[in-house]
């Protein structure tokens, strides 16, 4: 439900809330906005390693935390088009995961990782479902941390077992 143009985004937070627009998605705009922090999480893994990575992660956490409240007061509760929160969550898979550095051999583990954290991020089991009661930007965010750190959990141990 949107309320008035006078409370939409204005056109940084949308493109940010909306990663990088990914979150305009007319189909499963989650996914959409998932899959498109992928290349970026891939890239900044190869060039910086984890510190690169926790960087990614933190700019995501305030970029959420700061745009979430404009997305809620437009779109309504936990919008579908506002991303940033699920760009933050993706990136927590691949915190522990040495890449390779060729894509051939490390698509799995991509492939892997964003299929891991969708799953958890939909189904909302053990526990993530609670983490959306927390108010307003905090709860659209607290979800897909713990998604992520579920998703990096199942991942480091498929990774082992392999």
């Amino acid at each position: 439900m949107r309320s008035s143009s006078k409370n939409r985004p204005d056109i940084l937070k949308l493109f940010l809330g909306t990663g990088f627009f990914s979150g305009l998605s007319p189909v499963a705009p989650g996914t959409a906005g998932s899959l498109a922090a992928i290349p970026f999480i891939y890239l900044l893994s190869l060039w910086g390693g984890v510190w690169a990575l926790l960087g990614f992660l933190l700019v995501w956490i305030f970029i959420s935390l700061v745009t979430a409240p404009a997305f809620e007061a437009y779109y309504g509760k936990d919008p579908a088009p506002f991303v940033a929160d699920e760009w933050a969550g993706q990136t927590i898979p691949f915190l522990s995961v040495g890449f390779a550095g060729s894509l051939a051999e490390d698509i799995w583990i991509l492939v892997l990782g964003f299929i891991l954290f969708r799953i958890f991020d939909i189904l909302k089991p053990l526990g993530i479902k609670t983490m959306e009661r927390l108010p307003s930007g905090t709860g659209i965010l607290a979800d897909d941390l713990l998604a992520g750190l579920y998703a990096l959990l199942l991942l480091k141990i498929i990774i082992l077992l392999a």
